[in-house]
């Protein structure tokens, strides 16, 4: 008897058409934690795996795949995550309520191709860049010039980390409630 995949909506089937096509299926995981995100992952009220419970290739990445034996294995940790789901079961996106995350959210949309286009002005054709100046003066404003640098890029590490965090947490969060 064909196994179907556990998937809502998806209509894959244990078939040598579908075998044809590439597409291959993969048992739930038999650690409790994973077997559990697999199942929130999958939006099915009341689902819950059994031993005969397959999911199909098409709701994975394709990088969550090893591909270069005779069999496709699935990569450690691979989760599912691409399903197709109706309006009623999709999440609603979360918008930036706060000042703070909404420049940060201008910040990213922002078009990469002017960081590349801005070039760093040329040094003056002396023997050695690297170093010192010959005044005091001189030196005293690259170093400032130096610190105004780092202090910036420190900022900016600081900010990407607390973003990092924040979104983690709100994954965590998601993945709790569901």
């Amino acid at each position: 008897m064909p196994d179907s995949c556990a998937a809502w909506g998806c209509t894959n089937r244990r078939t040598i058409q579908t075998r044809s096509r590439g597409i291959t299926f993969h048992r739930f995981p038999k650690e409790k934690q994973l077997r559990r995100q697999w199942e929130v992952a999958l939006r099915r009220e009341a689902f819950s795996a059994s031993e005969s419970s397959v999911l199909c290739s098409e709701h994975f990445k394709p990088e969550d795949f090893d591909r270069t034996g005779q069999t496709v294995r699935m990569r450690d940790g691979a989760k599912p995550s691409v399903f197709s789901f109706p309006t009623h079961l999709q999440r609603p996106v979360a918008t930036r309520t706060t000042q703070a995350s909404r420049k940060a959210e201008e910040t990213l949309l922002v078009d990469c191709s002017l960081h590349f286009q801005e070039s760093v002005p040329p040094l003056p054709n002396v023997e050695h860049s690297y170093a010192l100046p010959a005044s005091p003066t001189g030196l005293k404003a690259r170093l400032c010039e130096a610190l105004v640098r780092v202090e910036s890029l420190e900022r900016e590490m600081r900010n990407v980390k607390d973003r990092e965090r924040r979104a983690k947490n709100t994954v965590h969060d998601l993945l709790e409630i569901s």
